[in-house]
């Protein structure tokens, strides 16, 4: 999801003027992806089809009840899950919360205070898997490491900027990484379909993005030539084929 009010919220509850209620509060605020399940059955389905990215849960459902439930989705996935129920025993919180639910509120409730609790939910959701792309998008060759979002090369002594045609190549054989890309698919990667007549230019290109991200690159350990097939980025240091 590119925004937050863009994730998709799975709405159980048996009472059906709850949930349109529930689902006219989200739509108001700008959510929107939103389905609802009024029983067990239905949000089973709806969470096999629907992929959610949280969960509103009742605990009291017509054939049976959202602990078991949450207990079934936990199973294959770690969907965070909000419980929205009349139930406002202590041991019924500590309950849904010691399932691993992320927070439980009693009915009635403000809704502004739904809003507050489930935006806080998706943000450290979505915050949590912001960091994890930001750190996937860094790559560590020896003493270098190339961010790949903004194209730049940290060396020891020095900061260095790749070419938009060098960037594209990297993420090529970043992708696939340890196996061999071959001259077509890195040549596609930065010219498109009508790359033919590129081989002689890639190899400079190659020499370049070398340049940048080996530290001795007529000696490379890093990116390697796989003679007549293509080149490779190796997960650890190799020597040149």
């Amino acid at each position: 999801m590119n925004h937050i009010h863009e994730c998709r919220i799975l709405l159980v509850d048996d009472n059906q003027d709850i949930l349109e209620m529930l689902k006219n509060i989200l739509a108001r605020r700008g959510f929107t992806s939103i389905q609802t399940a009024s029983d067990c059955c239905t949000a089973r389905e709806m969470f096999r089809q629907y992929k959610p990215e949280l969960i509103v849960l009742d605990i009291m459902l017509p054939d049976g009840d959202g602990f078991s439930l949450m207990r079934d989705f936990r199973l294959i996935s770690d969907v965070p899950v909000l419980f929205l129920s009349a139930r406002d025993e202590d041991n019924s919180r500590l309950f849904g919360l010691g399932l691993g639910a992320d927070d439980y509120i009693t009915k009635p409730f403000l809704p502004d205070e739904l809003l507050l609790r489930l935006t806080a939910i998706l943000k450290r959701t979505y915050f949590s898997t912001l960091c994890q792309k930001a750190e996937n998008s860094a790559l560590t060759l020896g003493s270098r490491t190339i961010f790949l979002e903004s194209g730049t090369v940290a060396a020891p002594e020095e900061t260095l900027t790749l070419t938009a045609k060098e960037l594209a190549l990297l993420k090529k054989l970043n992708e696939n990484r340890g196996n061999i890309v071959t001259f077509d698919a890195l040549s596609d990667a930065v010219w498109g379909e009508n790359y033919y007549g590129y081989e002689n230019t890639l190899m400079v290109h190659i020499r370049r993005l070398r340049e940048k991200i080996e530290e001795n690159p007529s000696r490379p350990v890093w990116l390697l030539t796989v003679r007549g097939l293509g080149y490779k980025l190796v997960r650890g240091g190799g020597v040149s084929q």
